[in-house]
């Protein structure tokens, strides 16, 4: 039976975070990955350009996460932003700045992020036991034994890392549920967040169709829930996209029956500034045809999906009735769809609920109900919206998590 530590399950970005902290405070460390490598989700994180984190502001931080407000303040304290960058930058990764203060690897390479941790973590002496499987994690007389495919490991501490449930082809499968169930912890229902939408409606011939600067709205038996301004992508059979990702989040514990979006397509102009458009345009092109006039509205993929719903004959503008006119400017600010559900978890970016925030410490991560034992990562219930900040917890929580499962000896 082979001694350690400090033992860390998951070699995602928390547990190779925790794994470099523990190493570095003198630590025998071993990381287990189930995978034949570190990171498989990390590579794919940013569309395989991997959003680092934010350079912004610990506060900015805060008012991104959607659970776990509170509880992630002591961590993002103790390993900042600022610190996340230059801990990539000292291990010789070059990073760049983008639209929203997005960090990302200056090669644009997910696969160079995973390439500088996994130099470090050989630089300090991390053992890695790939392809490894855990049977069962046992805490006995203060110490922990981890029962894997091909041995026994014991530790002074363990940290947990599994991650969520998205992506499960990535590893992600619930396992850190299953240990953390076993140590008596409490998961708080598991949902899918920044995850796109399923509608009612076909919309498979607008598929890729990309709408900009709109405003969507989402509302239950016309009561509006959430309102969020940007850019929408249509799916095969759904909506996705910044705002609808971001929708998805605030909304995945929210009864979605009678649930619709309305999309204001020109959000430039209140209802009086568009009707006193149209008119001026029916004077000035009134042999257009609706079609060709609502090219200049519209992105051109959209019109036949529109005049369709609308119920338009493709007729001349002059023709068009005061009734008919109404009804294009209801279709320009509020073109409503129904919503079916959420997407499958599976497809969601990062998964909402886990391992109950209030069983474990804010400031070490240690939990609350057995010494030694810690969590950090997707494992946990905090979430947060996209532009890094989700990384951002990890490598906060690994560090937190693997410098203080460093510090304790039998």
């Amino acid at each position: 039976m082979c001694t350690y530590d400090v033992i860390v399950i998951g070699g995602g970005p928390a547990g190779m975070m925790a794994s470099i902290t523990a190493a570095q405070n003198k630590s025998k460390v071993l990381l287990i990955e189930k995978n034949e490598k570190l990171g498989k989700k990390l590579y794919l994180t940013g569309k395989g350009r991997c959003n680092i984190t934010n350079a912004s502001s610990i506060d900015n931080h805060i008012n991104n996460v959607v659970r776990g407000k509170k509880f992630a303040y002591s961590s993002l304290y103790q390993f900042s932003p600022a610190e996340t960058i230059s801990f990539f930058n000292n291990l010789g990764l070059t990073t760049k700045i983008e639209r929203g203060n997005r960090v990302f690897p200056m090669s644009d390479k997910s696969s160079d992020v995973i390439k500088y941790l996994k130099q470090k973590l050989d630089k300090l002496s991390v053992e890695i036991a790939y392809k490894t499987n855990i049977h069962d994690v046992i805490c006995e007389n203060e110490h922990y034994i981890v029962c894997t495919n091909n041995c026994k490991y014991t530790a002074y501490s363990v940290v947990v890392c599994t991650g969520g449930l998205t992506y499960s082809g990535t590893g992600s499968t619930g396992d850190g549920y299953i240990f953390a169930k076993k140590f008596d912890h409490t998961i708080v229902e598991t949902k899918p967040a920044l995850i796109p939408f399923l509608l009612v409606e076909s919309v498979k011939e607008i598929e890729g169709l990309t709408l900009k600067n709109v405003e969507l709205s989402l509302k239950i038996n016309n009561r509006l829930i959430t309102k969020q301004f940007g850019e929408v992508l249509f799916t095969k059979n759904g909506i996705s996209g910044p705002i609808v990702l971001t929708i998805s989040s605030l909304v995945n514990r929210v009864n979605l029956k009678n649930a619709v979006f309305e999309f204001d397509l020109k959000p430039a102009l209140d209802n009086q500034m568009l009707n006193e458009k149209i008119i001026r345009d029916i004077s000035k092109y009134k042999n257009k045809s609706i079609c060709n006039y609502l090219k200049t509205l519209l992105p051109s993929s959209l019109v036949p999906f529109f005049i369709k719903k609308y119920n338009f004959e493709n007729k001349k503008l002059c023709e068009i009735t005061k009734i008919e006119r109404q009804r294009l400017i209801t279709g320009l600010k509020r073109f409503d769809l129904n919503i079916k559900s959420l997407d499958n978890i599976e497809y969601g970016i990062i998964t909402s609920g886990g391992v109950d925030l209030d069983e474990i410490n804010p400031k070490t991560m240690e939990s609350k109900l057995y010494k030694g034992l810690y969590f950090a990562g997707e494992v946990l219930d905090v979430d947060a919206l996209t532009g890094g900040y989700n990384l951002q917890i990890a490598w906060s929580t690994g560090y937190v998590a693997g410098s203080n499962a460093s510090k304790r000896r039998i």
